[in-house]
């Protein structure tokens, strides 16, 4: 098949770009021709840019004339869209409609429904604006980088193209990542029908490792959302806390790892490459998700799985479908050092069901999320969007 990635980068590069780089590697291993229409946001600096760039959101015009000349010039059997904030915009979804490509979207984050993407507000599980014409409670609270004119500009964005029907009229197939993540976006108005549940996926499987380290380990961007004040808070409670290695970046890294000088026991790594975090991984003892907000699908998770690595995790969104309660890990309610430290002691404890969860944790991985099990769901995802007749017919005038 000839396929055409769209893309928006990130920044700061993260979970969702790894997961474009593996499916593109993926696709080209099994034969298929892809080409990659890419953005970045590595330019928006500044108050003015990102207001600017959050207009432009709305409907870019070079964007939709980048996606004519690929479709003109590629002739794709089908334009998977990943993140089209905020450069692409949905004139790419209408630039495929007119020319009666179809199209397949992975929905990696909460976007549609939020116009903060995580359905998350001070720290605490928010979906005032899920299914609303317009999210007004977004722009009142700025929950878009704390910007008034940029977050009342992606509210925009969001109720235009609900107004237009972009998301039911462009796209031939959504791709969720969880059953959960399916429920969510069908209360927020898309077509359930359309959502296909496909998990992300490692393209390279580490093997199962020794699990001798003796140690905790936390992965993520140092951030809010991620539950890192959480998980210090856990530790500080443990009358004798083991190691916990913390692994990653971010705007809190500075100021809680100047506020855990004393605790011994937690030792920050910083940013590490991935072979470094597949070797941590491999010894550590267990891996620790404290999120408090749904998350989209940890990749983590899945990486802590193919190397036997039993997760304690929130048990909020994702999580609790991805992670078995006291057969691969073990879940606490979100927000709760106390309950987390609980968790922490019986999983390092004389009785730890941690040995068991490492076989568990291994046969999930294999279960579901290879390169190979993946692929096939992709390719069963393409097959089913190409082989049905394109609509193309033109939008109106209006739009």
């Amino acid at each position: 098949m000839r396929i055409l990635i769209a893309h928006n980068r990130y920044q700061q590069e993260g979970g969702e770009d790894g997961v474009v780089r593996a499916e593109v590697d993926l696709l080209r291993q099994h034969g298929h021709t892809v080409e990659l229409l890419e953005e970045d946001n590595f330019d928006i600096q500044g108050w003015s840019q990102a207001v600017g760039t959050a207009v432009q959101c709305v409907y870019s015009r070079n964007s939709a004339e980048r996606m004519r000349n690929s479709l003109r010039s590629f002739l794709p059997d089908v334009v998977h869209i990943h993140n089209f904030f905020p450069k692409l915009s949905p004139s790419i979804h209408h630039a495929c409609y007119r020319a009666g490509v179809p199209v397949v979207q992975t929905l990696h984050n909460y976007r549609l429904l939020c116009p903060g993407a995580f359905l998350l507000r001070n720290g605490q599980v928010c979906e005032d604006c899920v299914g609303k014409k317009l999210a007004v409670a977004a722009v009142q609270h700025r929950c878009y980088r704390n910007n008034l004119g940029a977050s009342a500009a992606l509210a925009t964005m969001l109720a235009v193209h609900r107004a237009w029907g972009t998301w039911s009229r462009t796209v031939s197939r959504f791709i969720v990542l969880t059953e959960f993540a399916r429920e969510k976006f069908a209360q927020g108005g898309l077509p359930r029908e359309r959502m296909i549940v496909k998990p992300n996926f490692l393209l390279t499987d580490p093997g199962k490792g020794p699990g001798d380290g003796g140690y905790a380990l936390f992965v993520g961007r140092l951030s809010a959302e991620k539950g890192v004040e959480t998980l210090l808070s856990a530790w500080r409670s443990l009358p004798t806390a083991p190691q916990l290695k913390i692994v990653g970046d971010g705007p809190l890294f500075a100021p809680l790892r100047s506020a855990t000088l004393d605790q011994p026991a937690i030792q920050w790594l910083g940013r590490c490459s991935a072979e470094e975090v597949r070797s941590l991984m491999a010894r550590a003892a267990v891996l620790v998700v404290p999120s408090v907000w749904y998350e989209g699908f940890p990749l983590v998770i899945a990486e802590a799985f193919a190397a036997g690595l039993p997760v304690i995790a929130a048990r909020l969104g994702a999580m609790t479908e991805l992670i078995e309660n006291g057969r691969t890990g073990l879940l606490f309610p979100p927000g709760d050092a106390s309950a987390l430290a609980r968790n922490v002691g019986l999983a390092f404890s004389e009785f730890s069901p941690l040995p068991a969860m490492r076989t568990a944790a291994r046969a999930a991985f294999e279960g579901r999320y290879t390169a190979q099990r993946n692929y096939c769901m992709l390719m069963d995802v393409y097959r089913s969007v190409s082989a049905a007749t394109p609509a193309g017919q033109q939008l109106s005038a209006a739009t």
